[in-house]
């Protein structure tokens, strides 16, 4: 019941996973959802308008203008609660990452206010190609949805990543989307940092440490399951980000790209929880060469890297809330309280090296959560998706008590 009464724009490009989007779209009206249907002159080579139509019971529309009509792409960007753009091809998604506007499809996409769900559909070379990634990173971090991609069978009969999404995932998602809503962080745009960072001595050394990174994605994660907008600025790691629609990935390597990338977001935030293990250091120098063994001692000097947290807490806004993380092995709490006023954060997550089955490449982990009001709550050992839960629960109230609520 999630899409009954929704608007949603279905726009279909050039793609033969167009022969899919008669059925979505069915399954759409079904739902109770208001379709219309829009295409590029290359989308009507793989599927009918008319067929389209008589699925939507609305006309399809394929210009911008006949020459005599006008179909108002301003207006359809107000009316919809959603656009969905599937099949989008490699060469849509270039010009929705870089503003080209030629036809309805990117015409509509530049004037909609509503959430965009984009769903690709290319094959394997064409989707692994760098310009692709950059594509897919340039629209998630303007807040679209990228609807993952399944691994299968493909036009040209390779098997691998790149095929469209099924019309019955890519109905549950935007159910799903709709059911965040009523959850208690719906509306609320989060920041999430995780993972280490690396940073560089020379092309094939770095200074870097164990983070996997799966604390914060356990985070990023369950604040999306309470109803956030979440991006999650991600350091180098081998874990699996997330496959939650609501959780768009930046992916960085240094510290200067994860301050770069946070404070890009600082002021549209709401929430922010940097559990990231970045480098308090990073090499004064980059030797462009490998360096060379020559010596017994190699002295490289050091220079400290920018304090994100601290960065934040200076321009932290009313009513944002700022979570920060401590890993100390001495006077734990001591030294996270310091942290948690010299920040002007409202909670700092405190871990020990001390406590068995915590810190880096566990599966579980066990914090104490220190508050700025005075309260410390100290959690027994637990997996990291409950102490993200825990961490969630306490944002939750932070945010009410931000809101008066």
């Amino acid at each position: 019941m999630a899409l009954k009464g929704k608007k949603i724009i279905v726009a279909i490009t050039g793609s033969i996973a167009a022969y899919k989007i008669p059925h979505f779209v069915r399954l759409l009206v079904k739902a109770g959802a208001e379709v219309q249907i829009l295409m590029t002159a290359a989308a009507k080579l793989f599927v009918s308008p008319l067929s389209l139509a008589t699925v939507s019971g609305r006309q399809t529309l394929s210009d911008v203008t006949d020459g005599t009509t006008w179909n108002n792409h301003v207006a359809l960007g107000l009316w919809a609660d959603a656009m969905i753009i599937a099949p989008c091809s490699a060469n849509t998604l270039g010009k929705l990452a870089n503003g080209i506007c030629d036809n309805i499809v990117t015409a509509v996409y530049l004037s909609a206010r509503c959430p965009v769900f984009i769903a690709p559909a290319m094959d394997e070379d064409m989707w692994l190609h760098p310009s692709t990634r950059n594509n897919i990173n340039k629209l998630q971090e303007y807040g679209n949805h990228i609807i993952p991609t399944e691994h299968g069978e493909l036009a040209s009969g390779l098997i691998g990543p790149g095929r469209m999404s099924e019309p019955e995932n890519m109905i549950k998602i935007l159910s799903d989307f709709y059911v965040l809503t009523t959850l208690p962080l719906a509306g609320q745009n989060a920041v999430v940092t995780a993972g280490p960072t690396y940073e560089r001595i020379d092309p094939v050394r770095f200074i870097g440490n164990f983070s996997t990174g799966k604390m914060g994605i356990a985070i990023a994660e369950s604040l999306a399951n309470a109803g956030a907008r979440v991006t999650l600025i991600l350091g180098p790691t081998q874990h699996k980000p997330t496959s939650n629609s609501s959780v768009n990935v930046i992916n960085v390597e240094s510290a200067a790209q994860m301050y770069d990338a946070t404070m890009a977001l600082a002021h549209e935030v709401q929430i922010a929880v940097l559990a990231a293990a970045v480098a308090d250091y990073k090499p004064l120098e980059y030797a462009d060469n490998k360096i060379k063994k020559q010596t017994d001692d190699l002295k490289i000097s050091l220079t400290k890297t920018t304090d994100i947290l601290a960065s934040l807490g200076k321009i932290k806004q009313d009513g944002q809330t700022l979570i920060g993380f401590a890993l100390e092995t001495e006077n734990e709490q001591e030294n996270a309280r310091k942290k948690l006023e010299a920040k002007n954060a409202d909670m700092i997550v405190l871990n020990s090296l001390r406590d068995e089955g915590a810190g880096f490449g566990h599966d579980t982990n066990k914090v104490t959560l220190l508050l700025k009001n005075g309260t410390i709550n100290p959690l027994p050992l637990l997996t990291k998706k409950e102490v993200a839960n825990a961490i969630t629960e306490h944002i939750i109230l932070l945010r009410n008590e931000a809101n008066n609520i």
